[in-house]
């Protein structure tokens, strides 16, 4: 009975993410168009937030449980798994188109809070004091985000006026509905993404288990991949239907949110050790990876071709490979 309840999880739980994907994406759309928000802005902020919300209640559990390797370790793995593992497939999918902005200002910030982490995690522990320094940049970061969103918005509303006052559009239409039906569907889409992962990740730990499988292998692949499932689905389906600046814009701003609300919050919570190899090796992949990312982008000419994802997909499946061989060496 439990092992058909876990198939019915897993694949429930798929199903579950990718109807709530759909309704996320249309509600950012709509969200967009409503409020004068580009999509890269909405991507990078509010559909990322939403997608690391598994990376957060990860590393707050591990973290309150005195296991600092798992509250750390979830971020660098998610943080890879993003780019790597979701940026090769869905490059692989289609090429994808990478916004100046987000080349500009996105992708390097992503690197910076990235390399921040050394400074702080260099002594094998992270402080009270700095997980609140994270959040603090975290908090300095989104309001800019918002001061310039805002900015942007505003210039927008300025055309659509001038517009209209010389005839040249006789309606603007904002792809349906209220700007408060457009947030309660990407609420909704969040929160659907959200439960679904969960559903998948809780059936597959359990098939994973009857295969006989071990906790390592378990956390390392499921878990691990697990918890990038709502960014996998959101950028998979958001790449379908051509929306590249939603799908650039949670994977980077996914991997920001992740370097700084997560392990800032983990850190602020309870104060924990890491082992060596989070500030050695699995360190150095993560930034490795953020900075590959980005210069792929900016020799490709703004955009990850397919030659690119076939790159990052098989980066990811080396470092797995590295993970696993090296726990079982263990």
């Amino acid at each position: 009975m439990e092992i058909f309840l876990s198939f019915l999880f897993l694949f429930g739980g798929f199903a579950l993410l990718w109807k709530s994907a759909e309704v996320l994406i249309s509600g950012a759309v709509s969200l967009s168009e409503r409020s004068g928000i580009s999509l890269l802005v909405i991507g990078s902020t509010v559909i990322a937030m939403g997608t690391s919300a598994p990376e957060l209640a990860t590393s707050i559990a591990a973290a309150m449980r005195g296991a600092g390797d798992i509250a750390v370790g979830n971020v660098y793995g998610s943080n890879i798994a993003n780019l790597a593992l979701v940026g090769g497939i869905i490059a692989i999918i289609r090429p994808v188109r990478i916004q100046k902005r987000l080349m500009m200002i996105e992708i390097p910030v992503m690197v910076i809070v990235a390399l921040l982490l050394w400074p702080l995690l260099r002594d094998s522990s992270l402080s009270r004091l700095e997980g609140v320094i994270l959040l603090v940049i975290f908090a300095g970061l989104i309001c800019l985000t918002i001061y310039f969103a805002r900015r942007e918005s505003k210039g927008k509303s300025k055309v659509i006026r001038e517009a209209i006052n010389t005839s040249a559009i006789s309606e603007v239409k904002a792809g349906g509905g209220s700007l408060v039906k457009a947030v309660v569907y990407t609420l909704l889409g969040l929160g659907g993404v959200t439960l679904g992962a969960y559903l998948a990740v809780r059936g597959a730990v359990v098939i994973g288990g009857w295969l006989g499988l071990s906790e390592a292998v378990i956390g390392l692949s499921i878990v691990a991949v697990g918890t990038s499932l709502p960014e996998l689905v959101t950028c998979l389906v958001a790449t379908i239907k051509g929306q590249d600046e939603i799908s650039m814009g949670n994977l980077v701003g996914s991997n920001i949110f992740n370097t700084l609300l997560v392990t800032g919050t983990a850190g602020t919570i309870r104060p924990f050790s890491i082992g060596g190899r989070l500030i050695g090796t699995d360190y150095l992949v993560m930034v490795g990876v953020s900075v590959v990312f980005g210069a792929l982008a900016i020799f490709s000419r703004q955009r990850v071709g397919r030659k690119s994802g076939v790159i990052l997909f098989a980066g990811y499946v080396l470092y797995m490979i590295y993970v696993l061989g090296f726990t079982a060496g263990k």
